[in-house]
């Protein structure tokens, strides 16, 4: 699913517009400065919970030592900080109530 077909969905489940629908789905989820309430919120060093859902939480790695695998020379990894996501109980479980994969 797209944004576009997230929005239509949204809107279809809402007494939304499809236009209002995305706008919503970037006040949410917009990565530009300034915009976006879960990564404004991850730039604070805040975590972000979605009762149920889920949640979004900053995290730090540590500066490290790797190798190189083309050549096998040492170098330096900066620290970095991401955002890493956990699920809720409550989409853990819905998504493994699904049928099991047969392989």
């Amino acid at each position: 699913m797209n944004k576009t077909e997230m929005a239509e969905a949204l809107a279809a489940k809402t007494d939304l517009s499809k236009s209002e629908a995305s706008n919503v789905i970037d006040v949410l989820f917009s990565t530009s400065s300034g915009d976006g309430i879960i990564a404004s919120e991850l730039v604070k060093g805040e975590k972000v919970n979605v009762t149920g859902f889920g949640s979004f939480t900053p995290k730090t790695r540590s500066a490290r030592k790797g190798r190189n695998p083309a050549t096998g020379e040492e170098m330096d990894i900066p620290a970095k900080r991401y955002a890493a996501f956990s699920a809720a109980k409550g989409l853990k479980d819905r998504i493994e109530a699904r049928a099991p994969i047969e392989f």
